[in-house]
């Protein structure tokens, strides 16, 4: 016999509070009584414990909260976080900059939780939802909706993917952005050919250099001092220094991903073999903005072309990175851990570039609200 604590339902899209003593709730699966949700089992507290802030900033801003556990839409899974990695679009969001991560949102935050790219198991789905069922192991990238950041998030089903059994909730946590950028960015990528990766020792960096090195390629990375035996590691033929080496004088590349653009687009251009490709992805605005204007026009008439990449989301394109990383063709690196409480600490290593691949945060050992 199942115990169902009933519930009044708010206009917010969360179950009201039950009363103090109460410690443990559900959702109804009665359609009757709540036609838009459906659940199969009690899933924990009343309150969710969660990372929030409310105006842009440093890692100060955020604080430890409970909030309602969020209730899922019609296509909408409620997901049970075990791992939430860190993508450095979590510290642009913090800090609101650039320009861009205040979409929707330009005096304060969209999604008062961050985190993305998640890890964990099902604990409700939308009664549209048809392809999981409570108890069910997924991933996905939730940059629409946010929320990772918490002990449960709300994400569109078609975001999410059955975790492969050869992978860890952290490490399945580390796919979803970072892999899906490095697969993009390198799709194109032939044997014998040169391929730069700058910002190589963060999440999408580390795997774009053993995805290049997989098709044949010579590969450059690119990145601080303190990370070029990490580069080593994973597979590039040679390593730069960027406060030390200016890469757009090196000899010229076929392929250019860069993942930290800020420098002008006749540099970038200089650094690109004929025929050669240059391929951003986030930066400075008016990088990003010369690339998709001057370089583009560039590109038509000298024939290296230049464009910002743009990510196509959904398991379709990180579910080929995990297929390789169950094989043991693709390395995944987790640099540190961190918990709940320590989610700024988390931002700033990915933020402030001392991540050497990816950083994931966990709720399981965070210490209870008081």
């Amino acid at each position: 016999m199942r115990l169902i604590l009933r519930t009044s339902y708010d206009r917010s899209g969360c179950f009201a509070r039950l009363p103090a003593e109460a410690r443990t709730w559900a959702y109804t699966d009665l359609h009757d009584q709540l036609p838009a949700r459906a659940v199969q089992r009690p899933i924990g507290p009343i309150g969710v414990r969660a990372v929030v802030y409310d105006r842009y900033g440093p890692p100060g801003v955020l604080r430890i909260e409970d909030i309602p556990v969020p209730s899922p839409g019609a296509n909408q899974v409620l997901v049970e976080v075990v791992a939430t990695s860190v993508n450095l679009s979590d510290w642009e969001g913090l800090l609101g900059s650039p320009l861009y991560a205040r979409i929707g949102g330009l005096r304060a935050p969209a999604h008062r939780v961050l985190g993305s790219d998640i890890a964990g198991r099902v604990a409700a789905v939308g009664p549209h939802v048809t392809r999981f069922r409570v108890g069910d192991e997924v991933y996905g990238d939730n940059l629409a909706l946010m929320g990772g950041f918490a002990e449960y998030a709300v994400a569109p089903a078609a975001m999410l993917a059955h975790k492969p059994a050869g992978l860890t909730f952290a490490e399945a946590s580390t796919l979803p952005q970072a892999s899906a950028i490095a697969l993009q960015g390198t799709a194109r990528v032939q044997s014998g050919q040169r391929v730069l990766v700058n910002g190589a020792g963060g999440g999408s960096g580390t795997f774009a250099i053993q995805l290049a090195s997989l098709a044949g390629a010579h590969v450059t990375g690119v990145d601080n001092a303190g990370k070029l035996d990490f580069l080593r590691a994973l597979g590039a033929d040679d390593v730069v220094d960027y406060r030390r080496t200016d890469f757009t004088r090196l000899e010229p590349f076929d392929l250019v991903l860069d993942l930290v653009a800020h420098r002008s687009v006749f540099a970038y251009r200089r650094a690109l073999a004929p025929g050669g490709r240059y391929l951003c992805v986030g930066g400075a605005v008016p990088t990003l903005l010369g690339v998709a204007t001057i370089g583009a026009a560039l590109g038509l008439v000298t024939g290296r072309r230049m464009g910002v990449l743009a990510v196509k989301q959904g398991p379709v394109h990180f579910m080929p990175a995990a297929e390789l990383c169950v094989t043991g063709d693709l390395r995944i690196r987790v640099d540190r851990t961190f918990t709940l409480e320590e989610v700024p600490q988390a931002l700033a290593c990915v933020g402030e570039g001392r991540a050497l691949g990816k950083v994931v945060v966990t709720t399981q050992g965070s210490k209870p609200v008081t």
